[in-house]
């Protein structure tokens, strides 16, 4: 094996997690009596955490004196209902299963807030992890590095034996921020030129083709 650990993405990578989003979105914004946003407005937002998706979906961002409450709202909402209609992509569990029976490690590192990551991590993936980890006060989101390198430190293992495999942009970036290899999956949120656009070069089409990429 070319690499002994995977550091994943989770929105767009492991799991599609849209559509719980746009309804945690939209449940706040009805509340406030503002223009609810459609799938393809919150896919153009996502990447950068929660409150960016949010500054992002309310019209005058976080200069709207109510913006601190809005976000107190989506975070009680998404808490309960985050795992409704989230599901991982198809193929994504029995290829970590075949990675893991290899002895490959894996962690998340990923904007999504840690209830979240926690909940679908236990969700989906028991057994699959070794470590899981969103947003928190002590680690800057993505695309700065703290988090993968955290992650690696926990695994035990070196930045050169470990991989990154994201979605987006800013999987990209926090690859290059980390410096760590990136594959880029075709299955998200972001398409093949919009990728190769910010220079991304190793793509998977499908879960299958990582099991090649990984040798």
């Amino acid at each position: 094996m070319k690499y002994d650990a995977i550091i994943w993405d989770m929105d767009g990578t492991l799991l599609y997690t849209l559509e719980d989003l746009q309804t945690a979105v939209n449940h706040v914004l009805r509340q406030y009596e503002l223009p609810e946003r459609s799938l393809e407005q919150i896919c153009a937002a996502v990447g950068n955490g929660v409150v960016k998706l949010m500054e992002l979906s309310v019209p005058d961002g976080k200069d709207d004196p109510r913006f601190p409450q809005m976000m107190e709202e989506f975070t009680a909402y998404y808490e309960k209902h985050c795992t409704e209609k989230t599901r991982p992509y198809d193929g994504v569990i029995p290829v970590m299963k075949e990675l893991r029976a290899q002895g490959i490690k894996m962690a998340v590192a990923s904007n999504k807030p840690a209830y979240g990551v926690k909940a679908l991590s236990d969700l989906y993936f028991e057994g699959l992890l070794d470590v899981a980890m969103g947003v928190s006060e002590s680690l800057r989101r993505k695309p700065a590095p703290d988090m993968v390198w955290k992650a690696i430190e926990q695994l035990g293992l070196t930045r050169e034996r470990s991989v990154y495999i994201g979605d987006s942009d800013v999987d990209f970036a926090t690859a290059k921020n980390a410096g760590l290899d990136c594959i880029s999956v075709l299955w998200g949120f972001r398409d093949e030129a919009f990728l190769r656009g910010i220079g991304a070069s190793t793509f998977a089409k499908t879960p299958a083709d990582l099991l090649e990429l990984m040798k």
